[in-house]
């Protein structure tokens, strides 16, 4: 049996991350089986739990999900010691209007799973009303639990004792403090941390976050804070149909973000898949019947993408006999030109007309609800697809037929339809669940 916990906090930008990776590195390196799990929309942070433990980690999301999906993906943590999920935002942070089985917030995660909560609570600029944050996260909703409080970046001992003081007269326990630490600050980028590929010393920072950690929180005292947790087997797996039998995969630095229960869904199903890469100027194997592009950060590589012959020509012949679908940054790539953040114009493959630009930054962020007007890859005509958008880049020209009719989470029309012409498709979005 798992002992089960999800991490969260008020905000964004705390330490939920670092937190995570500590913890389930200092675990793994004490013997213990750890198992992480990502509420919420995120490529990134997945990669990184796999970093620290050593097992795939995969994303949770109430708002694109259903029960049956989510009890699924969690059963992967039935042979662990210990199953943390680290949340995304703030605790209660999701959209305005429920989704499948909730709003997206790591709130409906730690009730559906009947997990408790450690907090990590950032009190710089504060003290005492670190406590009243904490106590009006504990009381908001009913149905979760918290079961304590990190403290990060407390800036003295008189800081910490202070907060400490006031967390526990208001009833809720702290399990560590941990002063200032540069060197386990994971690195930022426009999108949000720099890929665990891209890091090449990330094995020591996760290394060097678990000893501080330890140093400074009673890890025993947190695990006996879990709660403990046996997974019901699931009726049904994740409800994603795979492109294609063969699986022509862009997969290197600039075409990375794909939700890791994307792939195993497409495995299970029976499909193959194989990698290639676009920035290493490979083509899409021949043999298969079916390209899929995913997003990642193009437009950091624009000009060593604009001048891959083989991977253009490679493409385009494939293109004239079998599907090519593209998400977000494939999407753009797909595309005629792109425009990089110095307002360098760079032609792209032109298997649609899509034409984008990040010379004026603008973010699109967002839970997304399309029904198709056209089949894509392993998707029907008609069919309800759920997933997210996130990326900077400005469309100067949509010329194409639109692939469906998109709504963000409040059910507002928006402008990025997708697009389709001949073989290929493209969605700014990433495809996280089709509705049952």
């Amino acid at each position: 049996m798992a002992a089960g916990l999800v991490i969260s906090a008020p905000a964004s930008g705390v330490g939920k991350t670092t937190l995570t990776l500590a913890l389930a590195r200092a675990w793994r390196n004490s013997g213990l089986r750890v198992q992480c799990f990502k509420s919420g929309p995120d490529y990134i942070d997945p990669a990184f739990h796999a970093a620290a433990t050593g097992r795939a980690s995969v994303n949770l999301d109430s708002w694109a999900m259903d029960r049956a999906t989510i009890s699924h993906l969690v059963s992967r943590g039935t042979d662990a010691d210990v199953v943390l999920a680290e949340g995304s935002m703030g605790l209660f942070d999701g959209v305005a209007a429920r989704g499948v089985c909730g709003t997206g917030a790591t709130a409906d995660i730690a009730e559906m799973l009947d997990w408790p909560v450690l907090l990590v609570i950032d009190p710089s600029g504060q003290a005492q009303t670190a406590a009243a944050i904490a106590a009006g996260l504990r009381d908001y909703r009913p149905g979760v639990r918290l079961a304590g409080v990190v403290l990060n970046r407390v800036a003295s001992p008189r800081h910490e004792a202070l907060v400490r003081r006031a967390l526990l007269d208001a009833g809720i326990a702290v399990f560590g403090a941990l002063p200032r630490h540069a060197e386990i600050s994971l690195p930022k980028r426009h999108l949000g941390l720099v890929q665990a590929e891209e890091q090449a010393e990330i094995g020591k920072l996760i290394d060097e976050a678990a000893r501080f950690v330890a140093e400074h929180v009673d890890l025993d005292a947190v695990l006996q804070s879990a709660a403990s947790w046996s997974p019901q087997p699931a009726a049904s797996g994740v409800n994603v149909t795979p492109p294609g039998q063969r699986i022509a995969l862009a997969r290197d630095a600039a075409f990375s973000f794909v939700y890791p229960h994307m792939l195993e869904a497409w495995r299970a199903a029976g499909a193959e898949i194989s990698t290639f890469s676009p920035l290493a100027d490979e083509a899409p194997d021949p043999g298969a019947d079916v390209c899929w592009l995913p997003g990642g950060y193009p437009e950091l590589q624009a000009g060593k993408i604009a001048a891959n012959a083989r991977f253009h020509s490679g493409l385009r012949t494939f293109a004239e006999t079998r599907p090519v679908h593209g998400e977000c940054g494939g999407y753009m790539v797909l595309g005629t030109a792109l425009t990089d953040a110095d307002g360098v114009r760079h032609e792209m493959t032109g298997l649609l007309g899509l034409e984008t630009s990040f010379a004026k930054r603008r973010m699109h962020l967002g839970y997304r609800l399309a029904e198709l007007a056209a089949p894509m890859p392993g998707h029907q005509a008609g069919a309800r697809l759920r997933g997210h958008e996130f990326h900077y880049s400005t469309i100067l020209a949509q010329p194409d037929t639109p692939l469906a009719v998109v709504h963000d989470a409040t059910g507002a029309v928006i402008a990025e339809t997708g697009s389709r012409r001949g073989q290929a498709t493209g969605t700014f979005f990433h495809l996280i669940a089709e509705d049952r």
